[in-house]
């Protein structure tokens, strides 16, 4: 009997760290974000400025099936936003956006060798939104956006930056 609660206890313990560790909820679980490019409280409303793109590309799948635009744009007062819009990838468990000091990244050890900094967590597999990029990151270094499953070290997906075209 009392082994019988030991050996109980144990797979109780795997597969409750199983799951936490795996989420296999989130493959069949969307979250989808809908947020507006944020305008800028620099100045009046009357003579504000749009933001400006300054640089864009399209994911192209790594692991999981992925699609959409990653554009970086400058607001008026200076600060720089990532927007993913249209965008739609698979869920899964500490998924992070990264800009990544590559032009592009095919795989997982591009990301991994060439550096990367961390946005913050994915806000949503599906739909648009924004991710502050810090002001004194040097753009000409960083020129690709990853989506990044950081608790199984995977690329999901990778948009490579180029300035807009004129």
């Amino acid at each position: 009997m009392q082994k019988n609660i030991i050996i109980a206890t144990v797979v109780v313990l795997v597969v409750g760290g199983g799951w936490y560790l795996f989420r296999p909820e989130r493959l069949w679980v969307n979250q989808t974000v809908s947020e507006k490019l944020p305008s800028s409280t620099a100045g009046s409303a009357m003579n504000q400025a749009a933001p400006v793109p300054v640089a864009s590309g399209s994911f192209h799948s790594v692991a999981h099936k992925t699609m959409g635009t990653a554009t970086i744009f400058r607001q008026p007062d200076g600060q720089r936003v990532l927007r993913l819009t249209g965008f739609e990838t698979s869920n899964g468990p500490d998924v992070q956006v990264y800009l990544v000091a590559a032009p592009d990244a095919g795989d997982n050890a591009t990301v991994t060798t060439a550096g990367f900094v961390t946005l913050g967590a994915l806000k949503g597999n599906i739909g648009d939104q924004n991710y502050d990029v810090p002001a004194d990151l040097d753009l000409g270094r960083y020129r690709a956006v990853t989506i990044w499953c950081r608790r199984f070290g995977v690329n999901f997906a990778t948009a490579p930056l180029s300035p807009p075209q004129s």
